[in-house]
């Protein structure tokens, strides 16, 4: 893509706007780093458009009050198609008979994340890439300042979220056919599961 994107840009916007008075857990980091960076992974790694405005875009379905329909209207469908399919779908819906949604558990919300992971195409499987590689290195930076009080800002455990990001790396490596992407997210996890081997012996 060229060195300036109007359409980045307005996704940067609305981001920002969606984001504004969230912040990342247990931080006061304005929420906005967390996508901004994603994408600029992807940037570095030269992925197109498309990837690096759902990767800008990634959260807002999941976390804020901005639609799916809106992203297709506004940045199209192959934008909309990414993000959904990075989207974590955190409630299973309701009976019909009034009630509301249900919340799904942790560990149910990940594995189905997981599965649908594993049919996305390689654009959705670069952008939760770089999504887990930017919170994987945002959590050994805040291990090394905060030690294993990082775990209790997390509905999972500490051994839940081993789990999750060594079976998120294996699959995206298999959608990615080894990309260099795959091999800072690989690193990334491999120090924190050196980081749980040395915390419990």
């Amino acid at each position: 893509m060229s060195a300036y994107s109007l359409t980045l840009e307005k996704a940067l916007v609305v981001a920002a706007k969606a984001h504004r008075d969230q912040v990342r857990k247990g931080s006061q980091v304005p929420y906005i780093i967390h996508p901004a960076h994603a994408a600029i992974i992807l940037l570095k790694y030269q992925f197109p458009e498309e990837a690096v405005v759902a990767a800008v875009l990634h959260d807002v379905v999941e976390d804020t009050d901005v639609t799916l329909p809106f992203i297709e209207t506004e940045f199209g469908a192959a934008v909309a198609r990414i993000v959904d399919d990075v989207s974590e779908k955190k409630t299973a819906p309701s009976s019909g008979d009034g009630s509301p949604p249900v919340k799904l558990p942790w560990r149910t919300r990940k594995q189905e994340q997981l599965d649908r992971l594993a049919n996305a195409d390689a654009l959705a499987a670069a952008v939760k890439t770089a999504d887990a590689l930017h919170t994987c290195r945002s959590m050994l930076q805040d291990l090394a300042k905060q030690g294993a009080d990082l775990w209790q800002r997390f509905r999972g455990t500490q051994e839940d979220q081993l789990w999750y990001y060594t079976s998120m790396a294996a699959l995206l490596r298999r959608r990615l056919g080894g990309h260099p992407i795959c091999d800072e997210l690989d690193a990334a996890v491999a120090e924190l599961a050196d980081w749980h081997r040395k915390t419990n012996p």
